[in-house]
């Protein structure tokens, strides 16, 4: 017999599943309970409404990728190597699991639900995420001159707008449209457009 604790991972288990194949619209408690085995009314013991369920769902999104941008800031030798490697990473993302991506950052339906059922908030577990991206923008402004006017929060909310909307434009097909499609350099283009926008944002200093 599952514990209470697992029974609750299985419910979430089984909502990134769906979420990951089928999309956010696909996720709904009596679907998840089918799938995972158990009455329909037992995901509303640890989930009081579907905007819970799906925070939960979301805080697995972050997770991985922070896991990711872990990964694959590793070997950057500087600050803003870093932030190309992380955007890098973060576009990949989308294109790997945009049916996560699309929840993760859909805070018109996340907001407000995070501490139903004693669970911690999403905030917890994108906001450091965040920090880092701050963090890495001061420390490439500490040799620099002339853009000490501009908060590091405020490039950085640019920066990830950008990074954002080449993830959605990229995923959608129309990059690929504007700059021809040819598969084969994909990869190619895809570094070069984040090198382009991080360059915009920084000045393109390695410091």
């Amino acid at each position: 017999m599952q514990s209470e604790a697992s029974l609750q991972q299985r419910l979430v288990d089984v909502g990134v599943e769906i979420v990951l194949t089928e999309g956010v619209s696909s996720v709904g408690l009596r679907e998840i309970a089918r799938r995972a085995g158990v009455s329909h009314g037992a995901p509303r013991r640890y989930f009081s409404t579907h905007q819970a369920l799906l925070s939960a769902i979301a805080r697995r999104g972050f997770a991985d990728l922070a896991e990711r941008f872990a990964e694959a800031a590793g070997d950057a030798p500087s600050p803003v190597a870093q932030l190309r490697s992380l955007a890098g990473a973060y576009v990949r993302y989308a294109q790997e699991r945009p049916g996560m991506f699309e929840l993760m950052f859909r805070h018109d339906l996340l907001r407000g639900q995070a501490l139903a059922a004693g669970q911690p908030q999403l905030r917890e577990a994108s906001m450091p995420l965040f920090g880092r991206i701050v963090d890495l923008i001061s420390r490439s402004r500490k040799r620099e001159s002339g853009r000490g006017d501009v908060p590091a929060e405020v490039t950085a909310v640019a920066l990830w707008t950008n990074v954002h909307g080449l993830a959605q434009l990229w995923g959608w097909g129309s990059v690929g449209l504007a700059l021809g499609d040819d598969s084969a350099q994909a990869d190619d283009r895809l570094d070069a457009l984040v090198t382009a926008i991080i360059d915009a944002h920084l000045g393109g200093a390695d410091t």
